[in-house]
């Protein structure tokens, strides 16, 4: 598919103070974070706003000074209610008091310190992060992978972290040897950034336990399954995670923030964000708050040439449809894409002619002409022997049918199938040993 990678080259601008701010307490996986703030309350740039909310969680940080102007609920780019802090900012941007950079001194204040830096994937999955270091048993991590294929069309914000932060992602990588006792690092980066390929081996020349591998630029390469398999060799088996296959994947921004907290105790509370599209009037690489709303970073970038059809939170093939240009820039998000009418019209699906060309481009082996029967049968049995649950929804499928089939949408569908399926199947076994346990 064409790249589009037109921001490439354009070193982040920082938007000017955004007048509001709505930082919701859902920006990763996992249960939401707990407001800690009042309305009314004066905070100042990475003061705690919101405790994580549990174990997989995560917490939040004022990414303006001002006050909090009141907690609401406003929706989310799924339909659901998220609640948010919304605050008023002063423009001063004045950083807390109390920012002081993390004691570190082994393993668990290593993952302690990464879980107060409010750091979550930020190459869209959001999981958070100190969840994912905290192995328990150190030794059955065989390498840890950067991602930085950033394979997605128009997407450059990562490209601009290998490019701009270097020193970030050097210190990174000394944090995991140290206090992970990483024997092999594996940069994974698509053949098309030759440039951020040339920075990095130039920066990690003399550590021999990094790897820079330059991969085919070819989606989904940054699907963290298809990553691990084109640098390992490795598969994850169904089921289970990455570490099952003796790897830790962590986006390149992630690493570079976690390390950018503990040399600076300034917690996550900005991001690089591609904005781009058919619609944007001047593309760039923005740094904004967290919280600032869309429309804001569209009109630093000379508004709309044309009429936007679409706005997306992330790339064209996996990003999601915002409802509002008003929603705010989140953790994870890496761009904000504004599509015209001609990008954004949705194609005549026609009969499959059983081309498999599906099939074909799944970089996963599975096959949506015979998951999109199944669906349409309601056959759960069925969806699980064809292991719908593998599907990423990476939409290779959908771009490469002839016919215009709507297979990932098909295939979200056939996942709540296949989960009323198992519901069916486990309370059957749960009634059949309760019977047998009465006998």
């Amino acid at each position: 598919m064409p790249h589009r990678k037109n921001t490439a080259e354009m070193a982040p601008v920082r938007l000017p103070p955004p007048e509001t701010v709505v930082i919701p307490m859902s920006m990763h996986i996992g249960a939401p974070a707990v407001p800690a703030v009042k309305v009314g309350d004066t905070v100042k740039v990475g003061q705690l706003i919101a405790e994580a909310g549990g174990f997989v969680s995560s917490p939040v940080y004022a990414s303006v000074s001002g006050k909090v102007k009141k907690i609401d609920e406003i929706p989310a780019s799924n339909g659901r209610k998220m609640k948010a802090v919304v605050i008023a900012s002063d423009g001063l941007m004045e950083p807390w008091e109390g920012i002081a950079r993390p004691e570190v001194k082994d393993f668990e204040s290593f993952v302690a310190a990464v879980r107060s830096s409010g750091v979550v994937g930020l190459g869209g999955a959001g999981f958070p992060t100190a969840v994912k270091l905290g192995v328990k048993d150190l030794s059955k991590v065989e390498a840890f992978i950067i991602n930085g294929a950033e394979c997605e069309p128009y997407v450059t914000s990562d490209t601009r972290t290998m490019l701009d932060r270097l020193d970030d992602l050097k210190d990174g990588v000394a944090l995991l040897e140290k206090y992970m006792e990483a024997k092999r690092i594996i940069f994974g980066v698509e053949a098309n950034k030759p440039r951020c390929i040339e920075a990095l081996r130039s920066a990690f020349s003399s550590d021999s336990r990094v790897e820079i591998n330059a991969l085919p630029p070819m989606y989904p390469q940054g699907g963290e399954k298809v990553l691990i398999y084109n640098t390992t060799g490795r598969i994850v088996p169904e089921g289970k995670l990455p570490l099952d296959a003796g790897a830790i994947v962590l986006n390149v921004t992630t690493l570079a923030s976690i390390a950018r907290y503990i040399n600076t105790g300034m917690p996550l509370v900005e991001k690089v964000v591609t904005v781009d599209g058919s619609a944007v009037a001047e593309p760039k690489n923005v740094i904004a708050p967290i919280g600032t709303p869309a429309r804001a970073l569209f009109e630093f970038c000379g508004g709309f040439k044309e009429e936007p059809c679409k706005v997306l939170y992330g790339g064209p093939m996996m990003g999601i449809a915002m409802p509002d240009a008003d929603l705010p820039i989140m953790k994870n998000t890496n761009a904000v894409l504004a599509l015209n009418e001609a990008d954004s019209r949705l194609p005549k699906p026609t009969a499959c002619i059983r081309c498999g060309t599906c099939v074909d481009v799944c970089p996963l082996g599975l096959m949506p002409t015979l998951i999109e029967d199944a669906y349409e049968r309601g056959d759960g049995q069925r969806l699980k022997e064809l292991k719908v649950n593998l599907c990423m929804e990476c939409g290779s499928c959908a771009y490469a049918c002839p016919a215009k089939r709507p297979l990932v949408q098909v295939h979200k569908l056939a996942k709540g199938i296949l989960n009323v399926y198992n519901a069916k199947l486990k309370a059957e076994a749960e009634k059949k040993a309760a019977k047998e346990a009465a006998k």
